[in-house]
């Protein structure tokens, strides 16, 4: 990974939202379909196996870090990458159905009482904490991958009713705080030079968050706007190189 930010993000990628779901949706389909393969009739799991293959064969530039009541927003927001920079996305809610569908499939096999509808506590705690410690690695395998991540910042994800930012999602708080630790490296491409005067309006950011979020930087709906503009301007530079020019990440491109 090279950059994440954090996003201010409005409803105005809304019409992106039918080429979103197509990538969300191939994408939970293979999540899925890979995930049943490692549910053994003789009742074990190969937990090495499926940590490597959990995201079987998706690549993608982009991470997309959101709650689970801004899947909507995600998806519109995979949709305008893709359509717009033809960047691929990795959305992070495309997982977590798969992986609770595998646990359901798990304790219903093996963790329920016997004669009985109800489940095992002890059986339960154990189901869920080998599918979570997996996914987490595979989380971060794929972060590691990708280039840079999006957080979608919004009041479903950061309760803004604390005077320090925090969020009640587990799964948000491991994404952003493995991406302040995870190795930080520079995409290995051809560098495009960056034509004077691109980003001489670009606004310095201000990162105020307590989530363990300083690693983040800012960016609005209006960025997109500007980013989206500036690459139509410039094309023959990387869509993520004129994002992170905007946002003084590559100064070293800037031409005198």
């Amino acid at each position: 990974m090279y950059a994440g930010f954090n996003l201010d993000m409005s409803d105005e990628l809304e019409l992106f939202k039918q080429a979103g779901n197509t990538i969300y949706n191939a994408q939970k389909k293979k999540i899925s379909d890979e995930l049943s393969k490692f549910l053994l009739d003789d009742g074990s799991l190969n937990g090495t196996d499926m940590q490597n293959n959990w995201f079987p064969q998706i690549k993608a530039d982009v991470f997309i870090s959101h709650s689970h009541n801004d899947r909507e927003k995600a998806i519109a927001l995979a949709g305008w990458l893709k359509r717009t920079f033809d960047l691929d996305v990795f959305i992070d809610s495309a997982v977590w159905g798969s992986a609770d569908e595998l646990l359901k499939k798990i304790d219903d096999r093996y963790c329920k009482n016997p004669g009985s509808s109800t489940y095992s506590y002890e059986k339960r705690n154990f189901s869920t904490s080998h599918i979570h410690t997996t996914l987490s690695t595979a989380l971060t395998m794929i972060i590691d991958q990708t280039e840079c991540l999006f957080f979608l910042n919004t009041p479903q994800s950061i309760d803004v009713s604390s005077v320090i930012n925090s969020t009640k999602s587990p799964w948000i708080y491991y994404e952003i705080g493995i991406t302040k630790y995870i190795r930080k490296h520079e995409p290995d491409r051809p560098k495009g030079i960056i034509k004077k005067g691109m980003f001489e309006n670009a606004q310095d950011l201000t990162i105020q968050y307590k989530l363990d979020m300083d690693h983040l930087y800012d960016i609005s709906q209006f960025d997109l706007q500007k980013w989206q503009g500036l690459f139509t301007k410039y094309n023959q530079n990387h869509p993520l190189d004129v994002l992170y020019g905007m946002r003084k990440l590559l100064m070293e491109h800037l031409v005198s």
